[in-house]
């Protein structure tokens, strides 16, 4: 033992023991340090995949369930904080994903509570598995938010649906039927969610290519209302201008490629209908390129007639694509007043001609008078229906 620490103290030699403490004390400071890193694409979808199968498991499959990445703002890219090279940018983090789960319908709207807890308790096993943090973020009656976090960086937003609107074919039916499109959906998404909580059958119109074009689609399906898409379209000089639209002129290839990029956007579309657009309806040629995209797709059409001189219908028509027109715009006058008569326009049409497509938007106003008026309406001997159920 003296031979031993006498050699220790000779200059020149080291105590390897001491060296190796040393060194394991340095790795384990650093590793503690060391900030853990985002996830990868790649780590965010298996999450995800997780996720989705630990609500279906803890619901013994009731729920439907559906998902895709975030799309980020416009100029909004979030980059890793290691800076990517000398010279580069960081590179850019991938998108959070959008997890959607639809609880079974009940009566009334009302939450199965039972389902709820099951599939909240299902999800945080599996992000603590993954060291998730989450919070709940503010949400509407029948619609529960939770945001997950790594990292400081979010990862994943779930969206827990309960369906405030039964299927349509439980809807009583008289003989004049009503059907309401609310147009100019997927930038605002506080009127979004303030228009899903309306407890009627209504048809929503979704713009594509905005920040919240499918998420609001996805959200606006599952809660039972009929998604559209929204087809921006060549408006007249003046007119706010749309960074995809359609124009007269354009080749076939371009309009039918131009369709699919925009339903990619707003993927539960069952319809479409036009934004704007009285210089490209107006337009016979770029019509049944578009009624063409249309039909090879089985969506249907209703004209907004936004122009006297509109062709869309007859184009429609022609390419044997289910349609209909616009019979009254609720709210050109944003006053209730104003609105409140518009509908009764809608209301009167449909009991003379059978049925009647009112189109308005999600101001406001537009929804006070409808949370007022539409529950008379069967009462007054008309049912308010979906757009695909007057189109012929």
């Amino acid at each position: 033992m003296i031979f031993a620490r006498n050699r220790c103290a000779r200059p020149g030699r080291v105590n390897f023991a001491l060296v190796c403490a040393f060194a394991a004390f340095a790795v384990f400071s650093t590793g503690c340090d060391k900030k853990p890193q985002p996830l990868t694409g790649i780590q965010i979808r298996a999450i995800t995949r997780e996720m989705v199968f630990a609500a279906k498991n803890a619901s013994n499959g009731r729920v439907q369930t559906g998902m895709f990445p975030e799309r980020a703002l416009d100029g909004e890219v979030q980059r890793a904080p290691a800076p990517g090279g000398r010279g580069q940018a960081p590179p850019p983090l991938p998108p959070a994903d959008l997890i959607f789960i639809s609880l079974p319908h009940m009566e009334g709207g009302k939450t199965d509570e039972s389902a709820l807890n099951a599939v909240i308790t299902d999800l945080d096993r599996v992000a603590n598995a993954h060291q998730l943090g989450h919070i709940q973020r503010p949400g509407t009656p029948g619609l529960f938010r939770f945001d997950y976090f790594y990292a400081g960086r979010r990862t994943h937003t779930v969206n827990i649906v309960t369906p405030v609107v039964a299927a349509a074919d439980a809807q009583p039916t008289s003989h004049a039927k009503l059907a309401i499109i609310i147009d100019d959906l997927g930038n605002d998404r506080e009127a979004a969610e303030t228009l899903l909580q309306l407890p009627f059958p209504l048809t929503v119109s979704v713009l594509p290519h905005l920040p919240h074009s499918a998420e609001i689609s996805e959200e606006a399906s599952r809660r039972g209302y009929q998604v559209m898409l929204h087809i921006p379209i060549e408006a007249p000089a003046g007119a706010k201008v749309e960074s995809i639209e359609l124009r007269p002129g354009m080749e076939a290839e371009q309009v039918t490629n131009l369709v699919q990029q925009m339903l990619e956007t707003v993927p539960q579309a069952e319809g479409a209908n036009n934004h704007q657009g009285s210089v490209g309806t107006s337009d016979a040629a770029l019509m049944d390129e578009i009624m063409s995209a249309l039909h090879e797709r089985d969506l249907f059409f209703v004209d907004s007639r936004t122009s006297a001189a509109t062709v869309a219908y007859t184009a429609a028509r022609r390419a044997h694509v289910r349609t209909a027109s616009r019979d009254v715009f609720l709210d050109d006058n944003e006053d209730t007043t104003a609105i409140h008569h518009q509908l009764e326009l809608a209301v009167q049409d449909a009991k003379l001609h059978g049925s009647a497509i009112a189109i308005g938007h999600p101001h406001h106003t537009t929804l006070q008078v409808l949370v007022e008026d539409l529950p008379k309406l069967q009462r007054e001997g008309v049912s308010l229906v979906f757009a695909s159920q007057v189109v012929h």
